[in-house]
């Protein structure tokens, strides 16, 4: 009786654990433990439950976790409920029963039931706790991949993951005040957001995994599959399984886990989910718990893990952040070697108890891709926060989220190069000089290297060339192919070089019409005042430069102040001797497109890309925006027939739209 006692307490502890947890999961919060530590806790509470035969009523294993998304609650007309799991292949092929099956990726983001009436959007609902959601209809055109209408009749229900990619997850990371955890953690956040542009700068993107309802008969879950497509519906990958043998499921699974782990999959995957293909069958199931016993299985990978020992604490400055990186004795883990993990944050660190060097860590690759730090063994010394920024040496700060309470440190120089992350990132872009080969993430551990302290700095990466290929993730071939980059970014067009400066409301249309009016020297004095000097009688620069077409007073002062200020001024004179700048007239050569406007958006074939495009209507005395309104004249999308949002507003407005071909025919050379 003291024992079964003992073990029920054990059981209160670990389902306040897990509900904790999962609460923070879905709702976007800081994490408060690793997905492979919920595993372990919940198989623990439920062989406690076998064991015991008692379930408690708050345990996680008999309910959905809820998401808890501020707004409108709504009942699901399908309940949205959750699938077994399994890490072993055996379990899977005991499940299919023979019977042809489907596999798909189980992505980890947070589900979203999208409803369409007659083709047309009604609503777009959040999980919940599986049957009460929360209505984020007003939301759906910042979530790339939910279509305002799609190719079908009647009532239509789907089941779809709200993800975000790797790629989109480490630039956010980068830029924002506070590092997510995860992309799912990110997704699940995002979505609790109240500002749909907000939300559209996240880049989530939504994949269907399930059609629920249509008032077609489709019993055969590929068909279904290939019905979402024929409609307008991007959705995830799948494979099919005739025979569900071990054998053919081992091979299955192992091909796709090397998708994971060569990072074929740009999206965050926790798992796969095999389906029956005959879905009158599966329908048959009952409900046990949470899970409809034949709706689907899930997958889950058996995380492998290694003990090492901490070596020290980097701590890496982003834009916004200095974020605590362990670096460690390597391991193998997945086939690779890994010696470093991210810590996220201060709280991060406080949670698993970080301490100092000869700490022995666990570590595990997450979803077979980051590296993760989750448990420590044995904490020798403790975390040494730094006082002063790695990179220009002011004081930091350490601030907590009021939304999610998690602590984060920051450089409180606001002049410190870390900080100027997106302005280095546009220099190097192809819309800049062109650095090919230069990401972010490259850009900024150049910057935490102390080799990266202005623009001038970047031509002399090639100095650096054997210690950049001595670095993770660099081999002598990457290294030089980043020096002969800049070299050859020496030479660069004028309209690039005053764009890549980052200039406040100076972009790429603005650099156009100010290199039209003048050389690009002579802007550049004109904008410091050295010609007013020379004639107390002329105008004043803005003044001047306000007269141009399309510039106007705002962007004139902006220009003025920003070539003025001593530092920028600077920086300009170190480019100046560096770089060889080239100007082509960009006066219009013809009148083809005199006096029309235009909105270019999707892929085009004649010319090398959009920005020759708009080059060449410029040329002929056309204009070009980046969205449709009533000055447009016409929208150039290939796809004439999309149901993208600026087709829409497109025939919203009564604006013609036109292919690449029938732009070339109406004014082509």
């Amino acid at each position: 009786m003291e024992q079964k006692m003992d073990n029920t307490e054990l059981m209160r502890q670990l389902a306040d654990e897990l509900n904790k947890a999962s609460d923070a999961y879905y709702n976007g919060r800081g994490e408060l433990m690793t997905d492979y530590e919920w595993d372990a806790k919940f198989d623990q509470l439920r062989r406690l439950e076998q064991l015991t035969g008692i379930v408690l009523p708050e345990s996680p294993t008999h309910k959905v976790s809820a998401d808890s998304v501020a707004g409108q609650k709504e009942a699901h007309e399908f309940p949205a409920l959750s699938l077994a799991k399994t890490k072993k292949p055996e379990d899977l092929v005991k499940w299919a029963e023979g019977r042809p099956i489907w596999l798909s990726w189980k992505l980890d983001g947070l589900t979203l039931v999208v409803t369409y009436d007659n083709g047309r959007l009604t609503k777009v609902v959040t999980r919940g706790d599986g049957h009460i959601g929360t209505n984020i209809t007003h939301l759906s055109k910042a979530i790339n991949g939910i279509p305002q209408t799609i190719k079908a009749s009647g009532h239509v229900v789907v089941r779809g993951e709200a993800v975000i990619s790797y790629e989109d997850f480490e630039r956010f990371n980068l830029e924002s005040d506070e590092e997510y955890a995860n992309p799912r953690n990110l997704a699940s956040g995002s979505l609790t957001l109240k500002d749909p542009a907000e939300v559209a700068e996240r880049h989530i993107h939504w994949i269907p995994f399930t059609l629920v309802h249509t008032d077609e008969e489709i019993l055969s879950w590929g068909k279904r599959m290939d019905w979402l497509k024929a409609v307008g519906l991007d959705c995830v990958d799948h494979e099919k399984i005739d025979h569900p043998t071990l054998e053919n499921i081992n091979e299955v699974i192992a091909r796709w886990t090397q998708k994971v782990t060569k990072r074929e999959n740009p999206y965050p995957v926790d798992g796969l989910v095999i389906a029956y293909d005959d879905t009158a069958y599966a329908a048959t199931g009952s409900v046990t718990g949470h899970h409809a016993t034949r709706a689907g299985y899930a997958f889950k990978w058996a995380d492998e893990s290694a003990v090492t020992e901490l070596d020290h604490i980097e701590w890496s400055c982003a834009a916004s952040t200095i974020s605590p990186v362990a670096v460690f004795k390597p391991v193998e883990l997945e086939g690779t070697t890994v010696k470093r993990a991210s810590l996220c944050n201060i709280s991060e660190c406080e949670r698993l108890g970080i301490g100092g060097k000869g700490t022995e860590i666990e570590v595990i690759k997450a979803n077979k891709i980051i590296p993760k730090v989750i448990k420590i063994r044995q904490a020798k010394g403790s975390l040494e926060i730094p006082d002063r920024c790695p990179v220009c040496g002011a004081p930091t700060a350490v601030t907590e989220s009021p939304a999610s309470g998690t602590k984060t440190l920051h450089c409180t120089n606001s002049a410190c190069p870390a900080k100027q992350l997106k302005k280095f990132a546009r220099f190097v872009s192809k819309q800049g000089v062109n650095v090919d080969g230069i990401s972010e993430q490259t850009l900024q551990r150049f910057i935490n290297l102390g080799w990266i302290k202005d623009y001038a700095d970047i031509y002399r990466l090639p100095e650096h060339e054997a210690a950049i290929a001595r670095l993770d993730g660099f081999k002598e071939k990457s290294a030089h192919n980043i020096a002969v980059a800049v070299e050859a970014a020496r030479k660069v067009d004028a309209r690039r070089f005053l764009y890549a400066l980052s200039i406040p409301l100076c972009g790429q249309d603005v650099c156009t019409r100010l290199l039209a009016a003048y050389p690009i020297r002579d802007l550049i004095d004109l904008a410091r005042g050295r010609q007013q000097a020379d004639n107390l009688f002329a105008p004043k620069a803005e003044e001047t430069l306000a007269m141009i077409p399309g510039i106007g007073p705002e962007k004139a002062k902006s220009i003025v102040t920003w070539f003025s200020d001593k530092d920028n001024a600077e920086v300009v004179d170190k480019l100046l001797e560096i770089v060889q700048i080239e100007q082509v007239s960009t006066a219009a050569t013809g009148a083809k497109c005199k006096g029309l406007t235009f909105v270019v958006t999707g892929d085009v074939h004649h010319y090398k890309n959009r920005n020759e495009l708009k080059a060449y209507i410029e040329s002929q005395g056309g204009k070009v925006t980046g969205s449709v309104s009533k000055s447009t004249s016409y929208l150039i999308n290939n796809d004439v027939t999309s149901t993208s949002g600026k087709n829409q507003k497109a025939h919203q407005l009564g604006t013609p739209i036109i292919s690449e071909d029938e732009f070339i025919e109406k004014f082509g050379e």
